[in-house]
């Protein structure tokens, strides 16, 4: 299986301290496409709250894929 990750679009965030944020949106083969918040804590001193873990990625990888809703593990190699 291979991943590519491209760049669709940006995502306009409304803060409410007021400030907007832009931040990237990249769409993958599978799966729903993603926002990229990794500047979001350094730009703006806040961080994201995920209770239960359920829609944070814990790392990145070139050869899975999980969706443990649908129980779906694909993994190449």
């Amino acid at each position: 299986m291979e991943i590519k990750i491209n760049k669709t679009s940006d995502a306009e965030i409304k803060l409410p301290n007021g400030n907007d944020l832009t931040l990237p949106v990249y769409s993958g083969s599978v799966g729903p496409d993603v926002i990229d918040i990794r500047t979001l804590y350094r730009d703006t001193g806040l961080f994201t709250f995920d209770p239960g873990f359920t829609s944070t990625a814990s790392c990145e990888s070139q050869i899975t894929y999980i969706d443990g809703d649908k129980g779906t593990l694909l993994y190449s190699g």
